[in-house]
């Protein structure tokens, strides 16, 4: 992607800003996808993260029924509402999310045992995709944000198990190395095949990574799929 030729941004060190907060923001507003985010009307750079899994893996377009775990703020919504317009879609976040035009949001854990029956009740139906660009907050402690992210993914993938339609899938933020080995176990137990990638978006210093795991085989309950 290449850059817009504006010069880049310089900021001032002021009181109550550390040098390494300086750094953060002067990346983040000589940032290409931010500009462009911003220029495009995106919520967030994370947008293009989205695009970028579909292009190669193909899993929004076509979807019916979505759910966006900790949507905040809105930007992968966005992306889901513009290229599946047809889709219903909700999303569900501790924090609160400003209004997505055709997006139903939920400010509440997705973890509280209300919400499944909420969030299939919004949708009409179970949902056939189930997206999370959830990260645990840091600490600093580079072994501790690990397991706590990867127990928040581990957390959203029981979830996609516990509410996915057959045949849907789940994408959800993971750090370098992809999944531990006992959510790795339980994807390929559920679903039919496993990828991992790296979009061109996500920062060259970052350590995320996506997982992609598509055709969900289904609940031992679930039955056949009914026809239309």
């Amino acid at each position: 992607m290449r850059g817009s030729g504006v010069g880049k941004v310089r900021v001032k060190t002021a009181k109550g800003r550390t040098a390494q907060s300086v750094r953060w923001l002067e990346r983040h507003l000589n940032d290409p996808y931010v500009r462009k985010a911003k220029a495009e009307g995106w919520r967030s750079r994370a947008a293009f993260k989205l695009i970028e899994l579909d292009e190669k893996f193909h899993f929004v377009k076509g979807s019916k029924a979505v759910v966006d775990l900790g949507v905040a703020p809105g930007g992968w919504a966005q992306v889901v509402r513009k290229m599946a317009p047809k889709a219903a879609v909700v999303g569900i976040d501790l924090l609160p999310v400003d209004p997505i035009q055709g997006v139903t949001l939920f400010e509440m854990d997705f973890m509280d045992d209300k919400a499944p029956g909420l969030l299939r009740e919004a949708l009409g139906q179970e949902p056939d995709l189930i997206i999370s660009d959830m990260a645990a907050n840091t600490v600093g402690h580079a072994a501790t944000d690990h397991l706590r992210t990867m127990g928040l993914v581990e957390a959203a993938a029981w979830f996609a198990v516990e509410n996915l339609r057959k045949g849907g899938t789940f994408v959800a933020k993971v750090f370098a190395g992809g999944t531990d080995g006992e959510l790795l176990v339980l994807l390929k137990k559920n679903f039919t095949t496993i990828k991992h990638a790296k979009p061109p978006a996500s920062r060259k210093g970052s350590v995320e990574w996506y997982v992609v795991a598509q055709g969900f085989k289904g609940r031992p309950d679930e039955g056949t799929e009914p026809t239309e």
